[in-house]
């Protein structure tokens, strides 16, 4: 007979377990129940867990692991929902054909029926194969057997092999179901102590999953938020780059405007240079038409006269090279009218380019405050999520300060629990050794019983001498008389 740990004041007889919950264990429980789920063996508790009968709510907490029938087998497996088939029988456990441990261990291990089994091989299992699609389904059963014996030492039940699994001997199948079979009685009661802790918080796992779901919410419209944001981040950054190419490029217009602006100046000195000498050599040319009017009307046959002539001459001549200047002057006036009609039209490209710039940096202002906007409604967002998740943080603290209260309330009581084992074990204890110095007294008294009935048999022996000779000397009626009284007393 197989027990799943030690006594029940034992530190090693309290063993985490976390195998095997089904969904509708994993709905009523909660992450913490698994802290309580202690096994203990009791070589007196037999009773009714003997037969196979799932316990109740108020028994002793001891585990024990009695062999059951196959009809009380296969009555648990229906119950549970680990038969492999429907119309599970007790001559199937009684005759096990090698895919029923498997069958039941595999729908004990994973309830969902995901189990895993099939996932791909790694690089250096393929590579240490020659044909991997072989070796499937030999894969899965070694994988199944690391698993079942994993959870069979977790409670006390060594010596799993993966013939056990795979070629199952009647026997053996009986005592692995039936273990397992008493592991979900022992189950079933904790989960029964713990009920009314969990009665207490009817809609926690209904409120977990609603604070989740909005925890995912919210997550996932920051999420939304940030990606947006980082959608319109190369838009922003192209106009950015278009508004600085668009400042270099009024940098230079202006730079340009202004040299412009002062070769105008330059040609406008030039022109009212021009101009100045321009009026001034009309002056002198009216003077000196005045005075050839005068010199002409004076004019005589003399020598005088001819050197006046010669002067009117000489006069003249400048006059023509002030007309010539003068020409010149016009010609000069006409080019600075087409320069500044060349810095008019430069002047309309450098507005226009004025308004682009004052468009682009409207367009840069908008895009600006629209990413603030969106900044700004971000962080409110974030703001107000992070005060939710506060709220919702603060709430859990608050519950689980409760069930961590009610937790170590349990922790007392196991305590107290064990508390009481370990009296019970040190009366046993007391108990053990006075039975052993009971029957060390009862070996003394044996012995000297021995000692006197050997005494006994030599006393006997004398009289037989003495009766010989009494034979010997009293006569043959006598002597038989003794030896009847003799063998009266043998």
């Amino acid at each position: 007979m197989y027990a799943f740990g030690p006594t029940c004041g034992s530190r090693e007889g309290i063993v985490r377990q976390n195998f095997g919950f089904s969904e509708r264990q994993k709905i009523h429980s909660t992450p913490r129940i698994s802290k309580f789920q202690a096994f203990s063996f009791d070589l007196g508790e037999v009773g009714e867990r003997g037969r196979g009968t799932p316990p109740a709510a108020g028994m002793a907490s001891n585990f024990s692991f009695p062999e059951m029938s196959p009809a009380q087998i296969a009555e648990a497996l229906h119950n549970y929902g680990l038969a492999p088939t429907p119309n599970l029988r007790a001559d199937d456990i009684a005759n096990p054909q090698p895919d029923l441990l498997p069958a039941v261990f595999s729908a004990f291990l994973n309830p969902t029926g995901d189990d895993g089994e099939n996932q791909q091989l790694g690089f250096q299992a393929l590579a240490a194969l020659d044909n991997p699609e072989h070796h499937v389904e030999a894969l899965r059963v070694l994988r199944l057997h690391r698993k079942v014996k994993a959870f069979l030492e977790s409670i006390q039940f060594p010596g799993f092999t993966l013939r056990d699994l795979i070629r199952p001997d009647p026997r053996r199948v009986l005592q692995v179901l039936s273990a397992l079979v008493n592991y979900l009685y022992y189950r079933e009661e904790k989960l029964a102590l713990l009920q009314p802790i969990i009665n207490q918080f009817p809609n926690s796992h209904d409120r977990r999953i609603e604070l989740k779901a909005k925890i995912a919410e919210h997550q996932k419209a920051i999420e939304d938020h940030e990606l947006a944001a980082q959608m319109e981040e190369p838009m922003v950054l192209k106009l950015q780059e278009e508004v600085n190419s668009l400042k270099l490029k009024l940098v230079d217009y202006n730079k340009q405007q202004l040299a412009l602006r002062a070769k105008a100046n330059s040609i406008n000195e030039k022109k009212e240079e021009k101009l100045r000498k321009i009026s001034e050599a009309d002056f002198e040319l009216m003077k000196l038409a005045e005075e050839n009017l005068k010199l002409r009307s004076k004019i005589v046959q003399s020598p005088e006269k001819l050197q006046a002539y010669e002067k009117l001459s000489k006069h003249f001549s400048k006059i023509q090279a002030l007309q010539e200047q003068v020409t010149a002057a016009k010609t000069l006036e006409k080019e600075v009218k087409a320069r500044k009609a060349k810095i008019s039209d430069e002047s309309v490209t450098v507005m226009a380019l004025d308004a682009k710039i004052v468009e682009w940096d409207r367009k840069a202002r908008e895009m600006d405050e629209r990413a603030k906007a969106k900044m700004k409604e971000r962080d409110q967002i974030i703001a107000d999520e992070n005060q939710k998740l506060a709220a919702l943080r603060s709430e859990a603290e608050w519950k689980l300060q409760r069930f961590q209260l009610r937790e170590r309330e349990v922790e007392e009581t196991l305590a107290k629990a064990a508390k009481l084992c370990a009296d019970a074990d040190s009366v046993s204890i007391a108990a053990a050794e006075e039975q052993q110095r009971i029957y060390a007294k009862f070996q003394e008294i044996g012995q000297a019983f021995n000692i006197d009935k050997d005494n006994f048999s030599t006393i006997l022996d004398q009289v037989d001498e003495v009766s010989k000779e009494t034979v010997e000397r009293f006569g043959r009626q006598d002597a038989e008389t003794f030896d009847a009284s003799t063998a009266l007393k043998r």
